[in-house]
């Protein structure tokens, strides 16, 4: 074979490691192995004559001739794969795989009980949900669509609603608020116990409180610092301190009593969350189908 015959499954191959940054996700996604992927990646760099991916035993990161490939790469697989997905779609059953990168609490609240009944009528359709909190560029990293609170939107993006109003709570157990009290003002939760939310960027999510005559926030002092919603939940019910959150997080534990919320009035609705994606170019036939699921689903709820 000429040197310059080069496979695509190789090029798709080498996007992913790129992506990924680690062999085991890469292969993970590719349902192939780490060892035959990095051979692969070998075979391609050696028939182009140039490395592409930087490794050592803990890492890998692209080069610089392996970013600039990557970077040729990313829309051009796409238009493959949207190629591909359109000659599917062309029997008017949508088919292939859809990537939404999503915020957490959207997967928890709001994609979790779509997404059954989304592969349930598109059988054909493979999806793959990346539950992170990072804020990332959906074209460059290869999805499909996010799915983002509004603050968070880019401006050049077609936005489409996913669910009604959501708002925050502050809780705390009966017995916490039997040993410190009840706070009747923000001001009167600074330097309590409080159960605090780090993302993996090492951020620490403040807290904010807001009605018609002002707003507060700050960053509160955590007696317990996580992402875990789980674990927050219950060290909120065996009274490790206060909690905000997401109403939907708290809802069964407050209806039980387990947990009583606080300052409610310092908590207005704010809009749910919202898929995107890029409106410079036509949505694959996978993505078309997800949304006008989602905008169907959403007239129902």
């Amino acid at each position: 074979m000429a040197r310059e015959d080069l496979d695509l499954r190789d090029l798709v191959a080498f996007a992913a490691v790129a992506r990924h940054r680690s062999f085991r996700r890469a292969a993970g996604e590719l349902q192939v192995s780490p060892s035959a992927l990095s051979e692969n990646l070998r075979d391609l760099e050696e028939r182009l004559g140039v490395r592409l991916l930087n490794r050592t035993t803990r890492s890998v990161a692209p080069t610089e001739a392996g970013e600039r490939l990557l970077a040729r790469l990313t829309p051009a697989l796409r238009d493959v794969r949207d190629a591909v997905s359109d000659a599917r779609g062309q029997r008017n059953i949508p088919a292939g795989r859809l990537r939404i990168n999503a915020a957490s609490p959207a997967v928890q609240h709001v994609l979790a009980p779509m997404i059954g009944p989304f592969l349930a009528r598109y059988p054909e359709i493979n999806v793959e949900i990346v539950d992170t909190s990072n804020l990332v560029d959906i074209v460059a990293e290869g999805f499909d669509a996010g799915v983002r609170y509004e603050e968070n939107l880019a401006r050049d993006m077609i936005a489409v609603s996913l669910g009604p109003p959501q708002r925050y709570v502050l809780v705390a157990s009966p017995q916490f608020l039997a040993t410190h009290g009840r706070p009747q003002a923000p001001e009167d939760v600074f330097g309590k116990p409080c159960i605090v939310t780090r993302f993996p960027t090492g951020v620490v999510l403040p807290w904010e409180f807001e009605r018609a005559d002002r707003k507060v926030k700050f960053v509160p002092e955590g007696i317990l610092t996580c992402a875990h919603i789980g674990l927050q939940l219950q060290a909120a019910i065996d009274g490790a301190g206060f909690w905000n959150t997401f109403e939907e997080n708290a809802q069964s534990a407050i209806r039980d009593g387990r947990l009583e919320t606080l300052l409610d009035d310092w908590f207005p609705p704010f809009p749910g969350p919202f898929l995107y994606y890029p409106s410079r170019r036509q949505a694959p036939p996978t993505l078309a189908a997800f949304v006008n699921f989602a905008t169907e689903w959403r007239k129902r709820r």
